[in-house]
């Protein structure tokens, strides 16, 4: 069973609402052959603004300024319980990323919300290898999730 907690304000980032954080969840931890259906496992997804997303950047990644997602990973391990951590996102970078993307608010929530779990399972994108084996994790949930590659130029669509 998979539990996420959401807090933040969404109103005003219309189509978000209709994402089952639950099921990219789900389809993220299934790639990596995570159980979910017996152990219970818990996210915490908080939408902050772009002050908040800047503030919490310098803080932990020593880079002033709002981003759309950070991801801080849990250190829980007890038996039957796996939490994974909390995802940062911040809506008005999602936002004008779609639009100059080319993307659907949705899709591109969705994308943020399999990159930011990627990175709680451990994986990353500092070298050339890691970025690759992780965008193809991402595209395969994506394509999986009826979404198109998120890292497709629009016009390669």
């Amino acid at each position: 069973m998979i539990e996420v907690d959401t807090t933040g304000e969404a109103a005003g980032f219309a189509g978000i609402q209709a994402v089952d954080i639950e099921a990219v969840v789900a389809a993220v931890l299934d790639t990596q052959g995570i159980d979910h259906a017996d152990d219970e496992v818990s996210l915490a997804v908080r939408l902050v603004d772009r002050d908040e997303s800047a503030a919490l950047n310098a803080a932990w990644r020593d880079k002033p300024h709002a981003t759309n997602v950070l991801s801080f990973p849990a250190d829980v391990a007890l038996p039957g319980f796996r939490a994974l951590g909390d995802l940062v996102i911040c809506m008005p970078v999602v936002a004008d990323e779609a639009a100059t993307q080319g993307k659907s608010l949705a899709a591109h929530f969705t994308h943020m919300i399999v990159h930011g779990s990627f990175h709680l399972l451990g994986h990353d994108h500092i070298d050339d290898d890691e970025a690759k084996i992780m965008e193809a994790a991402e595209r395969r949930v994506m394509a999986g999730l009826g979404h198109r590659d998120p890292y497709a130029l629009p016009n390669e669509a």
